[in-house]
């Protein structure tokens, strides 16, 4: 078992299951998006799942099992095969936006989650063709 620290976001959360749970909900609205289903190719999300969320808990603080299985998250590169315009970024934000707001975090805990998630969803872009 990995050590995450008492005072980490990650923890102040509520650490694995905070972060499943964010995922998992995120995907439910994915799964049906018309734009944003065909960026992930396989067929079970699942997997997709797994990643995000093992992204996520790395970066608030939790196990570094990401860079343990994939490296350096490298996070525009691994975007880059799929079209990200304005529209692919607000669906993206409109689906983690329920997923978090489902979590009834603190409202300093949510709002510090939603700005990181904003700007990371801003720095995906990487077309405005259609």
């Amino acid at each position: 078992m990995v050590d995450v620290r008492d005072d980490s976001f990650y923890a102040a959360v509520g650490g694995h299951e905070t972060f499943v749970r964010l995922v998992d909900e995120f995907y439910r609205g994915v799964a049906t998006d018309p734009v944003l289903r065909p960026m992930y190719p396989e067929e079970d999300l699942g997997p997709a799942a797994e990643r995000l969320t093992h992204f996520l808990e790395q970066y608030w603080g939790g196990p570094t099992t990401y860079s343990e299985q994939r490296g350096h998250p490298r996070l525009r590169m691994r975007h880059a095969p799929y079209k990200v315009n304005p529209d692919a970024r607000d669906r993206w934000m409109l689906h983690m936006r329920a997923a978090l707001d489902s979590l009834a975090l603190a409202p300093l805990h949510h709002a510090e989650l939603w700005d990181y998630l904003e700007r990371a969803a801003h720095s995906m872009l990487n077309t405005f063709d259609d």
